[in-house]
């Protein structure tokens, strides 16, 4: 699991480096960005559906089904992430819908937010 954890985050990395080569310096001036310091969700965070497959809570990891994760470019998949805060894993068992923002955070793709789907 901790390779094929390595690589999916290598592959995102490198198609992340294509995606940022091929925008046009119009492209990027375009682009909205959150002030610094704020929080994700009042900048308009976007949330990805996902089916939670296991958790452990004692090194602060959920493994999801999720859809596609546009802010990462990342594909549907089922993935291992870390979690800022262990405390969103509480009330989480397998199978539980939810909703979640995920960022890079220390090189590691991360989960930001967390919340059951209604």
């Amino acid at each position: 699991m901790k390779v094929s954890h390595a690589l999916a985050f290598a592959l995102f990395a490198a198609s992340a480096a294509v995606a940022q080569a091929q925008m046009s310096k119009d492209d990027m001036s375009s682009m909205k960005m959150p002030a610094q310091g704020q929080p994700a969700q009042q900048a308009g965070a976007m949330m990805t559906d996902a089916v939670v497959q296991k958790i452990d809570p004692a090194k602060g990891l959920v493994v999801l089904k999720h859809g596609d994760i546009p802010n990462l470019a990342m594909p549907a998949m089922t993935m291992g992430f870390d979690v800022a805060d262990r405390k969103m894993l509480d009330a989480l068992k397998p199978g539980d819908k939810v909703r979640f923002h995920v960022e890079v955070v220390k090189g590691k793709p991360t989960v930001t937010q967390l919340e059951t789907a209604r």
